[in-house]
């Protein structure tokens, strides 16, 4: 049991103790002795939001369907934003549980990991923060769940591991189509040999990162542009980047290097993930990336695992999703369709004697549940640091353009130091990432 669930129970011990000192007239109320379906406010866990953009504001919509969890914090550097994820944490709050939650805000992220009802917090800020953001939450002594990529860089990744493991902390990786029963059926029809020996697997997300060269435009009342920077390297002010509430848009910093790793990244923390569960390497990766002739290509990179699986970044014309070729067929799997070729592949029902992937049928309440039974979660540290890891590496193969040799126990390229320089970063003074 956490130290926050046996304080909890413990709070309620003590006062049903000195209950029975006042002797049986005294009743009890329902919300001590716990009723059937009832969760007192005092168990539930308190969610801070870290970033409360159109991604957090989302997750606060989903969070607050479980009866177990409050959201009594958020924190951003857009004033408009933080006001704005405040009404709505009222009103879903008030439509979900009955209740209008009192959001608390803060600007300084560092003041809602020391607020007292905080028991975890959600990291929906742009990549290159997570790292940084992630850590100082676990330190704090707070469960995460963080938006996927995990991680900006590989260093960063594996850095966030061993947070977990050095604090003791739940983390859970945004990567929510491991809690999808489709995916879970194509991982299961994979893993149980229905494709066949597996010779290629075919991923369909969008561009690798670039470099942002935006002008600059004027900056908006009530955000502060230099906070928002953070650890990366500084650069004026683009709606694009980061765009006004008013717009409505999902900002384009996922493009960019500077804060995010393309939409390769986006998306293949999404679809690699899938690939990566589908082929059992969750602990690994590949150990080859050779990317395509033609110096502009923004697709055709091969990525090759050591058991001779080759993985392409291609576009099949099926939208963002992942493409299993095997001896016996191929089996197709994305957001809107789970189907094969021959047809009968994609219908076939596991049987309970045959190989199951862990089961999760909701992503949030999974990370809550495994809060509550410091147990690991689907995706957790380890397994977000893999899969955010293929994007990172296949961005470097991207932008040196050659092929480069992985080792994935020791997370290191082969031979080739201007290949391992970029698996780590240099963060703007004065922020630095705690180990």
């Amino acid at each position: 049991m956490s130290d926050h669930n046996k304080r909890k129970g413990s709070n309620r011990r003590d006062f049903i103790k000195k209950v029975s000192l006042f002797g049986s007239v005294f009743i009890v109320p329902r919300h001590v002795l716990g009723g059937k379906g009832f969760i007192a406010p005092s168990d539930k866990i308190g969610l801070g939001f870290i970033g409360t953009g159109k991604q957090a504001r989302g997750l606060a919509s989903r969070f607050s369907k479980l009866k177990d969890v409050t959201l009594p914090a958020g924190c951003d550097v857009d004033s408009q934003k933080l006001n704005l994820f405040k009404n709505h944490v009222a009103q879903v709050t008030m439509e979900n549980q009955g209740m209008k939650q009192d959001c608390m805000i803060y600007e300084d992220y560092n003041d809602l990991l020391s607020s007292s009802q905080v028991d975890a917090v959600v990291i929906a800020t742009p990549d290159h923060w997570h790292a940084i953001q992630s850590i100082d939450a676990m330190k704090a002594g707070k469960d995460v769940y963080c938006e996927k990529p995990l991680a900006h860089t590989v260093e960063e990744g594996r850095a966030m591991v061993k947070a977990s493991k050095k604090y003791g902390k739940v983390l859970q990786t945004g990567s929510m189509q491991r809690s999808w029963e489709r995916f879970r059926h194509a991982v299961e029809l994979v893993r149980n040999g229905y494709v066949g020996d597996i010779s290629k697997v075919m991923v369909s997300v969008g561009d690798p990162a670039i470099s942002c060269t935006l002008p600059k435009e004027s900056l908006p009342d009530g955000l502060n542009w230099d906070r928002w920077i953070g650890p990366a390297p500084y650069r004026e002010y683009n709606p694009g980047i980061a765009p006004p509430i008013e717009d409505d848009v999902w900002a384009q910093w996922r493009q960019y290097r500077e804060f995010g790793g393309g939409i390769l990244s986006d998306w293949g923390a999404h679809m690699f993930d899938i690939a990566q569960w589908a082929l059992d390497m969750d602990q690994s990766g590949p150990v080859l990336f050779v990317p395509p002739a033609d110096p502009l290509a923004k697709r055709g990179l091969k990525m090759i695992y050591d058991n001779g699986i080759e993985m392409t970044h291609e576009d099949f014309e099926r939208g963002h999703a992942v493409r299993f070729i095997g001896s016996k067929g191929t089996l197709d799997v994305s957001r809107s369709f789970l189907d094969s070729d021959p047809v009968d592949i994609a219908e076939v029902k596991i049987t309970n004697s045959e190989k199951h992937v862990y089961k999760s049928d909701d992503h949030y309440q999974d990370w809550i549940d495994a809060i509550r039974n410091q147990s690991a979660p689907i995706c957790d540290a380890e397994t977000g640091h893999r899969s955010s890891s293929v994007c990172n590496l296949a961005n470097i193969a991207y932008q040196l353009r050659r092929p480069l040799r992985w080792d994935p126990e020791k997370e290191k390229f082969s031979k080739n130091k201007e290949a391992n320089a970029l698996l780590t970063k240099e963060y703007r003074k004065p922020y630095k990432m705690r180990k």
